[in-house]
C-alpha cells in the first residue's frame, strides 16, 4: 500500500465556507501574472459564478493563460455552453469535461486552482453561492453551505500543478504515444516529489494511475489512529474495507465520531442507514447534520493528520470520480479543522444503539434494499472495485 507523498515547508490556510474561500480565489486570480488553470464540478450562473468569471476573463485579458476545466454534468450543458462562448470570446480557454458521457459515467469532482504555480486551491467548494442548495439552485438553505478548501504555498503547489496542466492535456486531442508519454512523465515527477520531512501531500483518484488513492491514505491513517477520529462526510456509503476499518478502529478504543449530511437523496440516506447498526455496535459514535447542507469532506485524526478535498467517503468518489484531496501532517492546522468539525458535531442529532433498536421492520428491510441496488450499481458503473 503506497504511503502518501508529503512534502515539507508548506503555508497551507484553512478557508471556512465561501465566504473566506471566494474573496481568497478572486485576489489569486486579480493578482495572476502567467498562468491559471483552474478545474471544478459545478460553475453556477449566479452572482457568485459571474464574480469567479469575471476574474478568469480578467486575467486573461491582462495577457494571463487562462485553461478552465467544467464537468458537462455537474455544471449542465446550456451553462457549460453558454459559458464556454463567454470565456472563448474573452481569451480563456475552456474544456468540458466528458460532455454527454461519451467516456462513460465518470465526472470529474475535483475543485483545483493554481495561480502562477505560486498558490493553489484545493477543496470541497464548487463555484456556487453558500445560501443555495448546489442540486436545485433554487432551494435556499436557512445558513450557509458548510464546506471548506485550502490555499496551498510552497513546494507542494509544484505537485498540484503538475496534476492540473496533465489534466488539461489529457482532455484535448492527443495520440495514444503521447498519452503514454505524459502517463509515465507524472509518474516520475510524483516519484520526484517526495521528501523525507514531513507536512503536506496532494492526492487524486482516477481510473489509470490512482484508482484507489485515496481511499489508502484514510486506510493508513485510521489504521495508525490512537485517540480519536473526527470524520465528516455528507455522503457516506463506503465499501467494506473502508467500514470495516473505522469499526475496528473504535474497537480498539479510539474514540471514532462520525458527522453525515442527511436530506438530500432519500437512497443516499437509506444506504447510510444500513450500515448503522454495525457501526454502532462497534462504539463509533454517529451524528446527522440538519442544520444546513453538509457538503464538506474533512477528517482529523489524532490532531496530527489532516484531509481537505472534494472525495466523498462514498462509492463514486472512491471507486469512479476524478477527486483531489490534500492531506495535510499539522498540529496547529488540524487543532484548526477540529473545532470547526467539533462545533457542527454540537449541532448535529446523534444517532444512539437504542434508538435504531426501535426502527420498523420493513423500514430496516428498506434500507437493507436501498444497500442493495446501491452496491449492485456501484459494482457495475465502477466495473466490481465496490464491495
Amino acid at each position: 500500500m503506497r504511503s502518501v507523498e508529503f512534502i515539507a515547508d508548506n503555508e497551507v490556510k484553512l478557508l471556512h465556507c465561501g465566504t473566506e474561500f471566494f474573496p481568497a480565489l478572486v485576489e489569486a486570480l486579480d493578482a495572476a501574472q502567467y498562468d491559471v488553470y483552474f478545474e471544478t464540478y459545478i460553475f453556477a450562473d449566479d452572482e457568485t459564478g459571474q464574480a469567479i468569471l469575471a476574474a478568469l476573463m480578467r486575467a486573461a485579458q491582462r495577457g494571463v493563460t487562462v485553461c478552465v476545466i467544467t464537468d458537462w454534468f455537474g455544471t449542465g450543458n446550456a451553462r457549460s455552453n453558454r459559458m464556454h462562448a463567454q470565456l472563448l470570446e474573452a481569451g480563456v480557454e475552456h474544456r468540458i469535461f466528458n460532455p454527454w458521457f461519451r467516456r462513460g459515467i465518470t465526472r470529474t469532482h475535483r475543485k483545483i486552482c493554481v495561480v502562477d504555480r505560486c498558490v493553489a486551491f484545493v477543496g470541497g467548494i464548487n463555484i456556487n453561492d453558500d445560501m443555495f442548495c448546489d442540486y436545485d439552485h433554487s432551494i435556499a438553505l436557512c445558513a450557509p453551505r458548510w464546506d471548506f478548501a485550502v490555499a496551498v504555498k510552497g513546494p507542494l503547489v509544484s505537485a498540484i500543478h503538475r496534476e492540473a496542466v496533465a489534466q488539461w492535456r489529457r482532455l484535448g486531442h492527443m495520440p495514444l504515444a503521447q498519452r503514454y508519454h505524459l502517463y509515465k512523465e507524472t509518474r516520475r515527477a510524483n516519484k520526484a516529489a517526495n521528501e523525507p520531512s514531513v507536512q503536506a501531500g496532494f492526492v487524486v483518484r482516477d481510473n489509470l494511475r490512482n484508482r484507489h488513492t485515496i481511499q489508502k491514505a484514510y486506510l493508513q491513517a485510521l489504521g495508525r489512529a490512537k485517540k480519536s477520529v473526527l470524520l465528516a462526510n455528507p455522503y457516506f456509503a463506503p465499501g467494506r474495507k473502508f467500514r470495516r476499518a473505522l469499526s475496528q478502529t473504535a474497537q480498539r478504543g479510539v474514540d471514532v465520531v462520525l458527522l453525515i449530511g442527511v436530506g438530500e437523496h432519500w437512497l443516499q440516506d437509506a444506504v447510510a442507514h444500513s450500515f448503522y447498526p454495525k457501526l454502532l455496535a462497534s462504539g463509533v459514535r454517529l451524528l446527522e447534520y440538519r442544520k444546513t447542507q453538509l457538503h464538506a469532506k474533512v477528517a482529523v485524526i489524532d490532531d496530527e493528520w489532516a484531509t481537505v478535498g472534494s472525495s466523498n467517503v462514498d462509492g463514486l468518489s472512491l471507486f469512479l470520480n476524478q477527486e483531489a484531496n490534500v492531506v495535510i501532517k499539522d498540529a496547529a492546522f488540524a487543532r484548526d479543522l477540529r473545532k470547526h468539525i467539533e462545533m457542527a458535531v454540537s449541532e448535529g442529532v446523534e444517532v444512539f444503539p437504542h434508538e435504531y433498536e426501535h426502527v420498523g421492520r420493513f423500514r430496516r428491510i428498506g434500507y437493507e434494499i436501498a444497500y442493495v441496488v446501491y452496491r449492485t450499481l456501484m459494482r457495475i458503473f465502477a466495473v466490481g472495485k465496490y464491495a
